[in-house]
């Protein structure tokens, strides 16, 4: 019998997914609530559509020959994918069995849920790395920041590949030194390939209205372009490709 998971969507895209043009599936729950989330849609699993790993893998097959052509693959984001491990694991395996290039974007928050056999069934890890202040990092979305830096550490000790994902909020993730003390510990995880220092902005601002629930940022503004270049000049003296 076939597993079962809840999702919010899917989509086609390129850029900050993977590399190529991707088959993205939104699985729906997440533990952490950043204040900066786009997606509050997807917070709730019980919000989800019931979906079978069939139903999701007849879908990916009618973009199979596009997203190859076009250098991609799949990538299970959410919420968080992680929050249903069985199901994401599975979707990971049927896709790395069909040749599809596998990417799976996490907080890893719930790193510990990851068995073995999931990560070896993924070519990507898209690690979001909210704060390197563990303060800063629970203010910001509720959790700890100790699970994802030992899921950071576990990653390169399997030598699976990771993007880092690091979201620049003015007056909250811009402070020199703590993303200095980012850089520093990426760098030290030989199995990086880039970092993305995307700037924070508030498209997800009319999701919020329409689940009548209050934008926590809504008065933050997005970053300027040089606190952006800066901060990605800063894990470069480190080394880094970012981006």
């Amino acid at each position: 019998m076939t597993t079962t998971g809840r999702i919010h969507s899917w989509d086609l895209s390129t850029g900050v997914d993977g590399p190529g043009t991707r088959f993205v599936l939104f699985v729906s729950g997440c533990p952490l609530r950043c204040l900066y989330c786009a997606n509050p849609d997807t917070w709730r699993m019980r919000d989800g559509k019931e979906t079978t790993v069939d139903e999701v893998m007849a879908e990916i097959e009618k973009y199979r020959a596009f997203i190859t052509t076009a250098g991609g693959g799949v990538t299970v984001t959410g919420g968080e994918p992680l929050l249903q491990p069985a199901f994401t694991g599975e979707v990971l395996r049927r896709c790395k069995e069909a040749g599809l290039h596998t990417a799976l974007d996490t907080s890893g928050f719930l790193g510990g849920r990851a068995s073995d056999e999931l990560l070896s069934c993924t070519d990507l890890v898209l690690l979001d790395i909210k704060s390197f202040d563990i303060t800063t990092y629970r203010h910001l979305t509720g959790g700890e920041l100790a699970p994802t830096l030992n899921f950071a550490t576990r990653l390169n000790r399997l030598g699976v590949p990771m993007w880092i994902r690091y979201v620049l909020v003015p007056g909250w993730t811009d402070r020199a030194e703590a993303v200095e003390g980012l850089a520093h510990f990426v760098a030290g995880l030989g199995s990086i390939d880039r970092v993305d220092v995307l700037p924070f902005h508030k498209l997800g601002a009319a999701k919020y209205e329409a689940l009548g629930v209050p934008f926590p940022l809504s008065d933050t503004p997005s970053p300027v372009q040089e606190s952006v270049e800066r901060v990605r000049e800063q894990f470069r003296a480190h080394g880094l490709a970012a981006y």
